[in-house]
């Protein structure tokens, strides 16, 4: 994996109370082209610590007040942990096996020879930027989710509850949903859950198909069955024998193709245009639609009977605004799998572009936040994403709500439906958590309030 951050991007944080020893580090660190920033004791190094992100510390273990031990513990805390280096003028092996156990990279005694502290400083922040992308492999390969499915807002969880109970029928399913909120991945789910998950899953968009051609790649045909028809060819139905074929768009087949899945429903029948038998199937049908069936069949587009025998179960995927807390979980994911699949380091997002994404209402769903990502992601000019970096429809959407959207209805909720000031900043607090992975250093600094204030506002929940 490429990608690693040059030297001008790592900063160095430098905890020594002799000043000319310290003015030696930082003056060899700079030449070596690090960022460095220096403090003269352990308490002025934690505060550091608080305010910015450092990729490497470097530290005597004697200092006045507490030692650099104190120091280390607190790096060790850090989400991602920096680097670290211990330095003493007083070295013994009983102190260097002490610091490597509670965490250190490396252990030099004073006075450091410059040439070792430069081989040790590369050493230990190639082994760091490796760590890293050994994590972020391991996460984006590992965190599927739900057969693929991301969230934790309630919403998803009764979801994934539903799709596990209906599972093990043989029901037909109707799944329901704004486009883009990811209705393919719950009938996916629905079959890997299902006692057919060794079977094939067949999926077929009805609107990508000309109604021409759509009987054939159903059903199959005989060999000469019409112009063309050298060969028999084996339809969707029995391709998804033994397991689930999946009808996406279900509402723009054509009323004959209509009629004819209803008989195949009811009979488990297929007859492959110009055969002159018929063939057993068993297949379990989900179909998908985001059009509003109600409408269809008020209009004589859809059949009522076939809703009914499809619709045996019912799910319904809720739209991205929906879902809280996901919004967030679902940012760092997309920004982890565009640094995995580009070979860059893992973009960040600046806190007015997060607040921004935060509130947005997303009519595209799931598709949309993640070309929204990858777009900008590949438009940042370095490592954190601005608000420059997203599109205008984000950026001036003046339905954007700070922090969290108002949900559906807007301007027709009753005044009990409306949150609490504090229940909002609460909600925001959490989404920002989920943001960061729990580091609540990094949330506060988002937030810009301190680490105590989210404990207190969160009451025991963080």
């Amino acid at each position: 994996m490429t990608g690693a951050p040059t030297a001008a991007e790592v900063r160095v944080l430098v905890v020594e109370d002799d000043a000319g020893h310290r003015e030696l580090l930082q003056q060899e660190l700079s030449d070596a082209g690090y960022p460095v920033t220096a403090a003269t004791s352990a308490e002025e190094a934690l505060a550091l610590l608080g305010e910015r992100s450092f990729a490497l510390v470097v530290s005597d273990l004697r200092l006045p007040g507490a030692d650099g031990f104190t120091v280390l513990q607190a790096t060790r805390a850090l989400v991602p942990a920096p680097g670290f280096i211990m330095l003493t003028g007083f070295g013994t092996i009983d102190q260097a096996v002490s610091a490597l156990k509670a965490g250190a990279d490396d252990f030099l005694t004073k006075p450091v020879d410059l040439e070792h502290l430069r081989l040790a400083v590369q050493r230990v922040l190639q082994t760091r930027q490796l760590r890293a992308e050994v994590q972020q492999y391991r996460e984006v390969l590992g965190d599927r989710g739900f057969h693929g499915m991301q969230g934790r807002s309630p919403a998803m969880l009764r979801l994934f509850d539903l799709i596990r109970r209906i599972a093990p029928s043989d029901g037909s399913v109707l799944i329901t949903g704004e486009s883009g909120t990811g209705k393919e991945l719950a009938a996916r789910a629905l079959h890997e859950e299902s006692p057919r998950a060794d079977g094939p899953f067949v999926a077929l968009n009805c609107a990508g198909i000309p109604e021409s051609l759509l009987e054939s790649e159903l059903l199959g045909h005989a060999a000469g069955a019409f112009s063309g028809a050298r060969g028999a060819r084996k339809g969707l139905f029995l391709e998804a024998d033994t397991g689930t074929l999946f009808l996406d768009e279900i509402g723009e087949m054509p009323a004959s193709m209509q009629t004819k899945l209803l008989r195949l429903l009811q009979d488990g029948q297929v007859r492959p245009v110009g055969a002159n038998a018929e063939v057993a199937t068993d297949v379990r049908i989900v179909a998908a639609t985001h059009r509003d069936v109600t409408e269809l069949m008020a209009d004589g587009r859809f059949r009522e009977d076939l809703f009914f025998r499809l619709e045996t179960f019912r799910i319904e995927v809720p739209p991205l605004r929906e879902r809280g807390e996901d919004i967030a979980r679902l940012l760092d994911i997309f920004l982890r799998r565009h640094a995995l699949e580009h070979g860059l380091p893992v973009r960040r997002l600046e806190p007015d572009a997060l607040r921004r994404l935060l509130g947005y209402r997303f009519p595209g769903n799931v598709r949309e936040l993640a070309g929204l990502v990858e777009r900008a992601a590949t438009l940042a000019r370095d490592a954190v994403i601005r608000l420059e970096d997203l599109p205008d429809r984000v950026r001036g959407d003046p339905s954007v709500q700070d922090p969290a959207a108002v949900g559906p209805g807007g301007g027709d909720r009753c005044d009990e439906d409306w949150e609490t000031l504090e229940e909002l900043e609460n909600r925001y607090i959490r989404q920002v958590l989920a943001f960061t992975g729990g580091n609540k250093q990094r949330a506060a600094r988002i937030l810009g309030i301190g680490r105590k204030t989210i404990y207190r506002k969160l009451d025991g929940e963080v």
